[in-house]
């Protein structure tokens, strides 16, 4: 039987340390990368986000803006944060709220209202409310109306919501917050009276929440804190 020689077998040996160099070498370089590669992306990632926060405020911003009357305001709106809960707000949860201030003074504050009941499921709305009570403007956030019938609700496609502006708790008189066709004084949808019922409803529950809450709603933070 033939042995192997010694200069074979100790030829061999070599070989065994080369191997384990270069998996080293190479798992070296893979969690090298790898750590590049996480850092990476996070940062993009935090990049991202900043940005995507600081578009979505700008967004409120302008959504703040467009409601209320140019020149009753000071500062910026969403400096003067609230958060508000009661059922007459349509929603179990907090719902976020601004002071307009200026001078110092409250001029108007705007509540984020729900309507529960419309056709497609909630509505999410602005009510713009001035310190006399009356409505500075009302505009639709978010909802999953019907298009062609119910997003009417939305002013960039029908007129219809402008149409709340000066209105307030006495006028109309109770009787009179509704749609036409439950005797009230607000247009209804042809096709779709849900709709703007859950609306006009949602809004006249903002102002009587207003009316009740008056006075903490248009103290100032400075004064609050007094």
């Amino acid at each position: 039987i033939a042995r192997p020689s010694a200069a074979s077998s100790s030829g061999n040996k070599p070989m065994l340390p080369e191997v384990s160099r270069s998996m080293l070498k190479n798992s070296l370089l893979l969690g090298v990368f790898a750590v590049i590669t996480v850092g990476s992306v996070s940062l993009l990632r935090q990049g991202t986000a900043e940005r995507i926060v600081a578009a979505e405020r700008a967004m409120q911003q302008r959504a703040l803006e467009e409601i209320l009357p140019a020149g009753s305001y000071d500062q910026l709106l969403l400096d003067s944060p609230l958060q508000l809960t009661d059922p007459l707000l349509g929603s179990k949860l907090a719902q976020p709220a601004y002071r307009a201030v200026r001078a110092g003074q409250t001029s108007a504050v705007i509540l984020r209202t729900t309507a529960t009941d419309g056709y497609s499921g909630a509505i999410q709305l602005l009510v713009a409310i001035q310190a006399d009570g009356r409505l500075a403007g009302v505009r639709t956030l978010q909802h999953r109306e019907t298009p062609g019938l119910g997003d009417k609700i939305e002013h960039l496609k029908h007129p219809w919501i402008l149409g709340f502006t000066g209105k307030s708790l006495q006028d109309p008189q109770s009787s009179g917050w509704a749609v036409k066709k439950d005797g009230g004084q607000f247009d209804q949808f042809a096709g779709a009276t849900i709709t703007p019922r859950a609306v006009v409803k949602a809004v006249h529950q903002a102002l009587r929440y207003f009316d009740a809450h008056r006075n903490e709603l248009l103290a100032t933070e400075e004064a609050s804190r007094g």
